[in-house]
């Protein structure tokens, strides 16, 4: 084995032994306050939506982006709160970035927290002003989660939802980011090619953003994690993709799936190329 692939082998592991942690942490904190999320928004306010949903999105891993789906699927937030919520969703790429560069994700999802907001509260004007028909084919949801008892709780969350369907993936896309920008700095110069080409990236990053899946963000959070590309072109990517939140919204409304990724595709780039001129 090379050294190359044992180094990244070994980052491999390490990062997907402290994302699984964390995973687990989070979906505990769910599973504890899910009915009271629910009961909470209830009797919220339309700009207390804004705040709480972003704030859910910015949760790390899908759980905030599925708890925010079937929030707006129950009528209990707007479509704005929900599009504005997908901005700060960051998926299971969240964990990893907490991992690789924890004060520089930290701040970055604050900065998205904060657009989720006025996203959101932006997104339900343009609803209003263009008379844009939203959550025509919604039908509700109702999840009865049973945690009975740890035995019960293992194999349905830990085992079923997050090593089954998220972590073993989250593993294989970090790997394979981690090879493809190890080996481009190796054999391929490619900390000249990003510093050449960085509006290119940015660009690249929106329209990466609009594919429903955790991993492809993995090569821009790998890319800035090495030094390779600004702040702006990680922003941009964050701003347009959801990890996984958007997939149970496909199956109940793909119209109002199109509508949001729209939206937050043309904020990503505008707020993107901002923060890219500012020189950041």
């Amino acid at each position: 084995m090379t050294p190359l692939l044992e180094k990244i082998i070994l980052e491999t592991i390490q990062i997907s032994l402290l994302v699984g942690v964390m995973m687990i942490v989070v979906d505990i904190l769910n599973v504890v306050t899910r009915r009271k999320l629910e009961q909470f928004f209830k009797n919220a306010g339309r700009f207390r939506q804004y705040i709480i949903a972003s704030l859910i999105g910015t949760t790390p891993g899908c759980i905030g982006g599925f708890t925010n789906v079937s929030l707006y699927i129950h009528g209990m937030i707007s479509f704005g709160a929900l599009a504005g919520s997908m901005i700060a969703v960051s998926g299971d790429e969240a964990f990893v970035m907490l991992a690789m560069f924890p004060k520089q994700a930290i701040l970055l999802f604050g900065i998205l927290f904060l657009i989720g907001i006025a996203g959101g509260w932006l997104i339900d004007l343009a609803v209003q002003r263009f008379k844009i028909r939203v959550c025509e084919n919604c039908k509700e949801m109702v999840v009865h989660a049973d945690e009975r008892n740890f035995r019960h709780y293992f194999k349905e969350h830990v085992y079923e939802h997050i090593i089954k369907r998220h972590l073993w993936k989250t593993a294989l896309w970090t790997f394979g980011a981690l090879l493809l920008v190890e080996s481009g700095l190796a054999y391929l110069h490619l900390e000249e090619f990003t510093s050449q080409y960085k509006i290119l990236f940015l660009f690249f990053g929106a329209l990466v953003g609009l594919i429903p899946e955790s991993g492809p963000h993995l090569i821009f959070v790998t890319l800035f994690a090495q030094g390779l590309i600004p702040f702006s072109v990680l922003l941009t990517s964050s701003i347009v993709q959801d990890g996984h939140g958007m997939l149970p919204m496909l199956s109940y409304s793909l119209k109002d799936s199109v509508i949001v990724k729209g939206f937050n595709f043309v904020i990503g780039l505008l707020i993107g190329l901002i923060v890219f001129l500012l020189g950041y």
